[in-house]
C-alpha cells in the first residue's frame, strides 16, 4: 500500500483536527525528557491512516529524518509535545535515514520495521512488555494490523475527543399513486346516407303528322287488329349496407417527469465546551 505525505492526501487536513497541526510538535523520549527532534510531517496510507510520523532530529538546522510509528508515539496536545515510546535520542539517530526524494516501499519500510522489532526498542512500549515476535515477512500478504505495538492507535496515547453532528440523508421511495385504464366501448347512432335513383315510366304523346288527312296507296295502309307495342320499364332502388372500416390507432404509453423536491428538517451538532476557571487554556 502507498504511502502519502499528509498534506499531499488531503490539503485541508487541518479542519479535520479543529484547526490544530501536530508539524512542529516536539518528539520527546519518554521517561526522561529527553528531547529527540521535531516532527517534519506525517505519513498516510490509501484510507488516511496515520501511519509514520517523519521527525527531523536536528535542532537549528535541517538534520537527519526517520521514521516514527504512530503506534510508537504518544500525543500529549496540552505542551504540544509528542513522546516516543521506548526510545531514546541515541537509538532514533541510529534508524534508518528517512529521504523524501527516495520511494518509499515495502522493502525501506521493513528495514525500519526491523529496528523496532529489536527488544531494546520496546521497552516501555504499549502492550510489549515481551518482546514481539517477528512475523513472516511477505510483500504481498503484510497488513499493518499485523502489528498493533507500531500502528494501533489507542485511547490513552492519542487522546481524541469525537465530536459528531447529524446529517440528512436523502432516499426516493417508490409508490403507487394511481391507475389509467384504457379501453374500447361502443356507441350507437344514426348516420343518412343521400343515394340519387332513377326510376322510368311511359309518357303517350299523340301527335299530327305532317300531311294528316292525305288520302294513302292502296298498298300502305296496313290495319292490324290486336298489334301490341311493348316497353320495359325500369326503376333504382337504394342498396344500403354496413360496412367496417378503421377509423384511428390509440397508442398508450409512459413518460417520466422529473422535479426536485427540497425537505428541511432540524438536525443537531455538538460543539466542544471547554471548562477551566482561572486556568490558561489555549485552543489550536
Amino acid at each position: 500500500m502507498a504511502l502519502h505525505r499528509l498534506e499531499d492526501f488531503d490539503p485541508d487536513y487541518r479542519d479535520s483536527f479543529q484547526g490544530n497541526d501536530i508539524k512542529g510538535f516536539g518528539v520527546y523520549a519518554e521517561g526522561n525528557d529527553e528531547k529527540i527532534g521535531t516532527v517534519n510531517d506525517a505519513l498516510v496510507d490509501e484510507e488516511g491512516h496515520f501511519r509514520y510520523l517523519v521527525v527531523d532530529l536536528g535542532f537549528w538546522i535541517f538534520g537527519k529524518k526517520v521514521l516514527l510509528p504512530v503506534g510508537r508515539s504518544r500525543i500529549d496536545y496540552s505542551s504540544d509535545r509528542i513522546y516516543a515510546i521506548g526510545m531514546t535520542r541515541e537509538q532514533a539517530e541510529n534508524l534508518p535515514e528517512f529521504d523524501e526524494r527516495r520511494t518509499l516501499d515495502y522493502d525501506y519500510e521493513e528495514q525500519v520495521r526491523g529496528v523496532y522489532r529489536n527488544p531494546k526498542y520496546q521497552t516501555g512500549a504499549v502492550g510489549t512488555a515481551t518482546p514481539t515476535p517477528t512475523p513472516t515477512y511477505n510483500r504481498d500478504t503484510y497488513n499493518y494490523q499485523h502489528e498493533p505495538s507500531l500502528y494501533g492507535l489507542n485511547d490513552q496515547d492519542h487522546q481524541t475527543l469525537r465530536l459528531y453532528e447529524e446529517r440528512l440523508i436523502a432516499n426516493k421511495q417508490r409508490r403507487k399513486t394511481g391507475e389509467v385504464t384504457v379501453g374500447k366501448h361502443i356507441e350507437t347512432e344514426t348516420a343518412r346516407v343521400a343515394v340519387p335513383v332513377e326510376r322510368e315510366h311511359v309518357v303517350i304523346e299523340r301527335v299530327t303528322p305532317e300531311g294528316a288527312g292525305r288520302a294513302v296507296s292502296p298498298g300502305e295502309a296496313n290495319f292490324r287488329e290486336g298489334e301490341v307495342a311493348r316497353v320495359e320499364i325500369y326503376e333504382e332502388t337504394a342498396d344500403v349496407r354496413k360496412e367496417a372500416v378503421l377509423r384511428e390507432e390509440v397508442r398508450v404509453k409512459k413518460v417520466v417527469e422529473q422535479e426536485t423536491v427540497e425537505a428541511q428538517d432540524t438536525v443537531r451538532r455538538e460543539e466542544l465546551d471547554v471548562s477551566s476557571p482561572n486556568l490558561p487554556i489555549e485552543e489550536r
